[in-house]
């Protein structure tokens, strides 16, 4: 649902503020506190904010968002071959999850390809939609607030029926990692659904291809101690260091051709 001009103006006012009160915006806008309180909640179901005690504050970079059409044209190939190697994870009776974001989409085709027998479970429209067809996976969606340009489901009611499943493999998706082993998301919300992820599964799993290394995201969702294993391609230039911080790094290599 697009929002309305008086949703924008709060948008913008807490883009520039970076935290605002429930009055100021009242007063601002000129209208009841009522309306600005409904108006905030709708901005929060949609990821763009969170709600404060007495106000609201961003929850997400918006200059560096970019859509999930726009991330799935960069390096498709970087992807593919990160895929591949998350895959050899999996086995057969398995329950997992997987998050959203265009490498965790790469892995949802690779597994649909296999035929696996496997638990799914995601918060991803696309991951759903991918393995819908799927007859040898069994699909749970965690539900909650849906994300347009991020084609996910967020929120307390999708950090809330996370609990409800024990999972043997998280594979999460980041924006960004670094030397010090420090994983981000532009997004508040969604780096709390990932932080969940992580602390309600057995093996932890980060995809990202070299090109997120040295991003510093917004959101902060996970440490070393928080992470076992980062799946990246032969351009990352930490292997050694994340070892030493006690995190496996896989190196993902070309398939062979068959």
């Amino acid at each position: 649902m697009p929002l309305i001009d008086r949703q924008n103006k709060i948008l913008k006012t807490v883009e520039l503020l970076r935290t605002v009160s429930v009055q100021e915006l009242k007063e601002r806008l000129e209208v009841s506190e009522v309306t600005i309180r409904k108006d905030l909640n709708f901005l929060e179901d949609q990821g763009l904010i969170l709600r404060t005690h007495g106000g609201a504050r961003l929850a997400q970079d918006s200059n560096r968002m970019r859509t999930l059409n726009i991330r799935k044209r960069e390096n498709p190939e970087l992807k593919r071959i990160i895929a591949h190697q998350a895959a050899t994870l999996i086995n057969e009776g398995d329950t997992v999850y997987i998050d959203s974001g265009s490498t965790c989409q790469a892995l949802a085709e690779k597994l649909r390809d296999s035929k696996r027998s496997v638990r799914v479970i995601s918060n991803a429209l696309p991951i759903l939609n991918i393995l819908a067809d799927c007859e040898s996976i069994s699909l749970y969606s965690i539900g909650g607030s849906f994300r347009r340009e991020a084609g996910s489901f967020v929120g307390p009611l999708s950090l809330s029926n996370l609990t409800d499943y024990q999972i043997e493999t998280g594979f999460v998706g980041t924006t960004g990692y670094d030397v010090e082993g420090v994983f981000s998301s532009q997004n508040v919300i969604e780096s709390q659904l990932k932080k969940q992820v992580l602390e309600s599964s057995k093996r932890r799993v980060i995809l990202a291809d070299s090109t997120k290394a040295d991003i510093r995201a917004f959101s902060i969702f996970a440490r070393p101690g928080e992470v076992d294993i980062l799946i990246t391609d032969s351009g990352c230039g930490y292997c050694t260091r994340l070892r030493k911080l006690g995190i496996e790094v896989l190196i993902a290599e070309k398939e062979e051709k068959k």
